[in-house]
């Protein structure tokens, strides 16, 4: 008898510990998918995990679920599916030094999943010349390099549907986020070029 009372007391306390290690938990805001650099934090980007973290210092690295995100930030650092929203990862909108770059893109040449919040490469050649090849010298000078991507790993962060753009020119358009000296850079080699081709490579 009393070793059957022993069991039930044990798992009383056995019980309450549980129940006082669920309580430790908060609920913070983590990432719905991976976004890359300069893309705004929208509500639909969030979704709510319960995580038990070691002293309130470590949680107010983050975000808590029990009020919404403040508006008008930006990811400063690409995020990963299911990452916790630290607050070092994002800044106000005002304050990101980038720049919205449109581009005039073929559909041929980009992923048809290609949306805002995706990681590109931006490869650009010459329709004018040999494949890879500048055709003018200011475009073999150009700091961009010649045998890599135009712009690597920039962020999208405006995917107008075929229909709202440049339907009309058989053209999509799709807006990055990029850095001013690395816009420049876009700008000169873009400029340089007789007949510029450019293609979309998707990272995520």
């Amino acid at each position: 008898m009393w070793f059957g009372v022993l069991l039930v007391a044990g798992s009383v306390v056995g019980g309450a510990r549980l129940l006082a290690a669920a309580d430790d938990t908060v609920t913070v805001w983590a990432m719905t998918g991976e976004r890359g650099a300069g893309t705004p934090v929208r509500a639909d980007d969030l979704v709510v995990q319960r995580v038990r973290f070691a002293d309130d210092l470590t949680l107010g690295r983050y975000f808590a679920a029990d009020e919404p995100v403040p508006d008008d930030l930006v990811l400063v650092r690409a995020v990963g599916e299911g990452e916790l929203l630290a607050r070092s990862a994002v800044g106000a909108a005002d304050d990101e030094a980038v720049l919205r770059v449109p581009l005039e893109v073929d559909p041929n040449r980009v992923p048809p999943d290609v949306a805002a919040g995706s990681v590109v490469d931006v490869w650009l050649t010459d329709g004018a010349g040999p494949v890879g090849t500048p055709a003018t010298p200011a475009a073999r000078d150009s700091p961009a390099k010649a045998d890599g991507p135009a712009l690597s790993e920039v962020t999208v962060v405006a995917a107008p549907a075929y229909d709202d753009t440049f339907a009309v020119t058989g053209a999509r358009q799709l807006v990055v986020a990029v850095d001013d000296e690395r816009a420049a850079e876009f700008e000169q080699l873009l400029g340089a070029l007789q007949d510029p081709v450019i293609r979309i490579l998707q990272r995520s």
